[in-house]
């Protein structure tokens, strides 16, 4: 047992090698549920959400809004009633919003409810340089000026105007938060070289639904044209995460399993499916309905990883876990973060040969991988981690579980009922 200091520390005992089998249902999307609660600010009444995720981001976000007057009303861990009728923008959030990233939300929404916010600046999984300037260059040209204070951010408008906004780089984050800014702004604003990742055409379908006005999402132009409120009293059902639906795609291929996963949209997933198939492994797509299977070594294969729909960043580590034991030497380029192979010096430990430089990875493959103590780096290392320790001979410590809970619902549990030997214990 390591010592640390009398405090209590989780982790996950995973016995291995077990091939997943069975079915699996996906949750409401991570990515999508944490701008959507956010865009509720906008709203002069209620709504209901439904499919939300029941994770730890999540879990953040109704506490700000709770402090910023909102009512939240918990049917259950994954549906909720928010009414956000009275709201003071002035309420002191700013340490827990520098508690994860996507807390910068809250600066587009507010800004365009209240006309002025200030909020911490946003922490999350440390992937390298994730500056917000497109986010700022938006706001600005909208109208509202922004100062960096101590830590803070400070965005105020005495009345914000639509306008051309082009973006540099198809910043997701940059997107949303425009759009949301922009939604009650006077006239019609044109979002140029726009992201296109399913979960902004969700927000935009969320706002759409409690009486806003967005056109192209999913596009690389979109146009928002300015109403005067969102009335809400509507309910909305979040997407299904594109992100863990293809961990479990590629936890089939990495344990040499058989799983159909169930509640996923299969066009989000095509470019994961691609690959799976180009590495020798099977995928049937059914409706709402994947089943991936492969009971062989997968092939070597290179990969690039590209904003939507190119291969998701997200899922650049569990295509790792794959890579490590494949027949040959892959190489994976970050197309995205600087900082994304953290995750590699762990599998290492497990037995894996990976030589990671800059945002290249070499993966020469190895017959087997070898359970070990191993240490969650980000959210999606973490899910890497926990595949890793399903395939491998032995036992593997997974370490670290906070970083895995702010994106995954109920991880462990839904591992387990396919099969893995995988138990969650305080030490």
């Amino acid at each position: 047992m390591l010592d640390y200091g009398g405090i209590n520390v989780e982790k996950l005992i995973i016995t291995g090698p077990t091939p997943l089998k069975g079915e699996v249902n996906i949750s409401g999307a991570k990515n999508a549920a944490v701008a959507i609660l956010p865009a509720t600010l906008l709203i002069n009444g209620f709504c209901r959400i439904e499919n939300l995720p029941n994770i730890s981001d999540v879990k953040l976000y109704c506490q700000i809004l709770e402090l910023l007057g909102a009512k939240v009303t918990w049917h259950t861990p994954n549906d909720i009633t928010v009414d956000t009728t009275n709201i003071n923008n002035k309420a002191d959030i700013y340490e827990i919003t520098r508690k994860f990233r996507a807390s910068y939300y809250l600066i587009g929404a507010l800004l365009g409810r209240c006309g002025e916010v200030q909020v911490g600046l946003p922490g999350g999984c440390n992937l390298g340089a994730r500056p917000i300037d497109l986010h700022i260059k938006g706001f600005e040209a909208l109208g509202a000026t922004t100062s960096i204070i101590q830590g803070n951010i400070k965005a105020v408008a005495n009345k914000l105007v639509g306008t051309s906004i082009y973006l540099d780089i198809a910043s997701v984050g940059a997107t949303i938060n425009i759009m949301l800014a922009s939604v009650l702004a006077e006239g019609t604003t044109i979002i140029d070289n726009a992201a296109k990742e399913p979960h902004i055409v969700d927000v935009a379908n969320f706002l759409n639904t409690m009486g806003a006005d967005i056109r192209g999402a999913g596009t690389d132009v979109i146009k928002i044209h300015g109403v005067k409120e969102l009335k809400g009293n509507s309910s909305y059902s979040i997407v299904p995460d594109q992100i863990e639906a293809g961990t479990f795609m590629l936890a089939a291929i990495a344990t040499r399993g058989d799983i159909v996963i169930k509640n996923c949209i299969t066009k989000h997933l095509e470019s994961v499916t691609a690959k799976i198939i180009e590495i020798g492994g099977n995928v049937d797509a059914n409706g709402d309905k994947l089943r991936v299977w492969y009971d062989k070594r997968p092939s070597k294969a290179t990969i690039k990883t590209l904003p939507y729909p190119g291969f998701p960043t997200d899922l650049q580590p569990q295509m790792g876990v794959v890579l490590s034991t494949a027949d040959g030497t892959s190489i994976i380029n970050e197309g995205i973060w600087e900082s994304r192979f953290q995750y590699t010096n762990e599998l290492n430990k497990m037995g894996a040969r990976i030589t990671a430089q800059g945002k290249s990875a070499f993966f020469e493959g190895v017959d087997f991988l070898v359970g070990a103590p191993v240490y969650v780096t980000d959210l999606r290392a973490g899910a890497a981690l926990i595949i890793a320790g399903i395939s491998a001979e032995g036992v593997t410590e997974v370490y670290n579980l906070e970083h895995i809970d702010r994106g995954y619902e109920n991880i462990e549990e839904k591992f387990r009922k396919i099969g893995a030997n995988i138990k969650r214990v305080v030490e």
